[in-house]
């Protein structure tokens, strides 16, 4: 029988650590997704929330859990981050995850609150408020998703509205998850005496502010980027395992 013609598998990743990207850097990686390869930005949004959900299922394997119920926490703030959680709490639900979302500030923007509407219609449940007790937290979830500020946040946000759940997230024992940069981070200085996650999902590629990041897991979820992309902006990504979408990093690079 003849044989298949052979595709290229494309480049080999590189052995030399990921590269962090500065916060123009990664502003002017999305732009051209979204200008030059038509990148949607609901389609990115969905990429990443996606990833950000199998970065939980990863770090927190439902056999694994400490309590009967696969509980998680995902709290949302009004920008894109806020929705890259939102689209991560419905893929936790599709996982057989009992996630219970927080998003005090709702934004105006049309497709974030499709968003929103998809998680009410998939009966994931809204928290009105967010307990100031930390306890109540520690006591019904086994894990948060910090999905509150991100890169595009402006350094001081986390001491206006988003102040008080900071303030909150940083008292609670129980691990928490912070989507590409830890809510109350500089992007690139890192942080400021904020939260301390225990898992950093990078998205597009590692920022600065990972450099400074200690805690258990830090994952990358950039297999999606084209090629020519990784290439222009010299990402030297890690190694992808068969069909995987998010790798954990070894070691602190």
């Amino acid at each position: 029988p003849r044989s298949l013609p052979t595709m290229s598998s494309g480049p080999v990743p590189s052995r030399e650590p990921p590269r962090y990207l500065s916060k123009a850097e990664a502003e002017a990686m999305e732009k051209e997704l979204l200008e030059d390869y038509r990148f949607g930005r609901q389609q990115l949004i969905e990429i990443w929330g996606h990833a950000c959900a199998m970065a939980v299922t990863k770090a927190f394997p439902l056999p694994s859990l400490p309590r009967k119920q696969p509980t998680v926490l995902v709290v949302c703030g009004p920008a894109q981050n806020g929705a890259i959680g939102l689209v991560c709490a419905r893929h936790l639900r599709v996982f057989d995850y009992e996630p219970t979302i927080f998003y005090p500030k709702r934004s105006l923007d049309p497709l974030h609150r499709d968003f929103t509407t998809q998680c009410e219609k998939m009966d994931i449940p809204f928290l009105s408020y967010l307990p100031t007790e930390v306890q109540l937290i520690n006591d019904a979830y086994n894990a948060v998703v910090d999905a509150v500020l991100g890169a595009e946040a402006e350094l001081g946000e986390g001491r206006g509205p988003c102040a008080g759940i900071l303030a909150t997230l940083k008292h609670v024992r129980i691990p928490i998850v912070s989507l590409d940069v830890p809510s109350g981070w500089d992007v690139e200085a890192g942080s400021s005496g904020g939260i301390s996650p225990d898992v950093l999902v990078s998205l597009m590629a590692p920022k600065q502010c990972a450099r400074r990041f200690l805690g258990r897991q830090h994952f990358v979820a950039g297999r999606f980027v084209p090629y020519d992309v990784q290439k222009k902006f010299e990402l030297n990504p890690p190694e992808y395992p068969g069909t995987e979408c998010v790798v954990a990093l070894s070691a602190p690079q």
